[in-house]
């Protein structure tokens, strides 16, 4: 058993969490990672209304009584979306953990532990992890530069984010990015992080709701299959590399603004990729991590898997690794 200070926390069995990721966080896969031992994400807004999102934490519920949490993305938008009527709807619904991310989190951080519900705050550099553990956070997901959708600006893979952060929280941290099987959890711990958070290898999962043509296709892709966008807009995001990515980083280097892309990256294209499994309909976030999937099991399956192998892998490290000790001259 991989116990760990977000184990204790959140009381999940595995330190093993599913990204909150637009259009996938549905009831299924997330009753379905829950079930297996982590801890398991519904996306407030892939519903369309506070009311629906109701409806699927009440879903989720029904397939589950282990514990599960929902996402809140705070983006900055023309047609913003009603945060606080989701806020609301997250505490009338009795739910008790709570994954914010983009935005500034203050006032919906103050507003959720208000009523006692435990935030995990999704940032990308260990300033805004500072940061989020002054305004109350209990504990932080850090996006290494490897991740899908928007790594941040600093460009730090996990590699140097992860020690940086053990060396700078006090409250329990997991890292997101690149991780996609149990070896990949074994390094998290030893470089000091209480867990893992994975988007990419939960989307190749039996309950993940896209199409099986976009499932194949990560299993099929190598981790240089990925593009960055919006570079020039200090917005980076990482999707996966096809004729629009491609057009899109063509039109911003040749000096275009977000007005001249934006019906090319509408996340209504995105959404139809994975209800129609055409990788080429859209932009889609995928992280580099889909080099490393070869299948597609089920979520809980997959969770329990993932926690035995690096398991099994600290245990042969500990047993295999002789350390010699060398003489001083």
């Amino acid at each position: 058993m991989l116990n760990t200070r977000f184990t204790a926390e959140f009381g999940i069995e595995h330190p093993i969490v599913q990204g909150g990721m637009m259009w996938v966080g549905r009831a299924e896969l997330a009753a379905a990672v829950s079930e297996g031992g982590g801890l398991g994400i519904i996306t407030a807004l892939t519903q369309p209304t506070p009311e629906d999102l109701v409806t699927e934490i009440e879903r989720c519920r029904a397939l589950t009584d282990k514990p599960f949490g929902v996402n809140l993305t705070l983006t900055l938008s023309i047609n913003q979306p009603p945060y606080a009527e989701y806020r609301q709807a997250i505490i009338d619904s009795g739910v008790t953990i709570v994954e914010t991310a983009g935005s500034d989190p203050t006032k919906h951080v103050e507003h959720l532990k208000e009523h006692g519900i435990k935030i995990i705050h999704k940032c990308t550099s260990v300033r805004h992890a500072l940061k989020a553990q002054r305004i109350g956070a209990d504990a932080v997901s850090i996006d290494g530069f490897e991740a899908a959708g928007h790594p941040g600006e600093d460009d730090v893979p996990g590699l140097v984010l992860i020690p940086a952060c053990a060396d700078a929280l006090d409250i329990p941290f997991i890292a997101s990015g690149g991780f996609a099987d149990g070896r990949g959890l074994a390094a998290a711990l030893t470089l000091g992080a209480d867990g893992i958070n994975m988007g990419t290898r939960f989307m190749c999962t039996q309950e993940s709701p896209i199409h099986e043509r976009i499932k194949q296709q990560i299993v099929d892709a190598s981790e240089l299959d990925t593009q960055l966008i919006f570079r020039q807009l200090r917005n980076t995001m990482r999707t996966a590399r096809n004729s629009v990515s491609e057009e899109v980083v063509d039109i911003l280097g040749k000096g275009g603004r977000f007005k001249d892309v934006k019906d090319l990256v509408a996340g209504s294209r995105g959404r139809t990729v994975y209800e129609d499994g055409d990788p080429e309909a859209g932009i889609w976030t995928v992280g580099q991590s889909q080099g490393l999937i070869r299948d597609i099991p089920p979520a809980g399956e997959l969770v329990q898997r993932i926690a035995a192998e690096a398991e099994a892998k600290l245990r042969s490290l500990t047993a295999d690794i002789v350390v010699d000790s060398v003489p001083v001259p």
